[in-house]
């Protein structure tokens, strides 16, 4: 399964990398497909690229969803 998270751009270094806020984590990411990129602005980053741009209040629900299927565990194992 792939997944791909919302994160905030902090810092534009170039033309293809920029300093993105990744839940807490600042991380370097390639910004090669998001056109006129800025600090600010939220993505998607899927292995360390961003796809594409994503609106704040989307952003902040979809990392709220995560957040509460990763304090919900793992499901239990159904013994056979």
């Amino acid at each position: 399964m792939c997944l791909a998270i919302p994160a905030c751009l902090i810092e534009v270094n170039g033309p293809d990398t920029a300093v993105a806020d990744i839940g807490g984590v600042k991380k370097e990411i390639n910004i090669s497909l998001i056109e006129n990129a800025a600090p600010g602005e939220w993505v998607i980053v899927h292995v360390g690229f961003a796809l594409n741009r994503i609106d704040e209040e989307k952003a902040r629900e979809t990392l709220a969803a995560l957040q509460n299927v990763l304090g919900a565990g793992a499901p239990e194992a159904n013994p056979a």
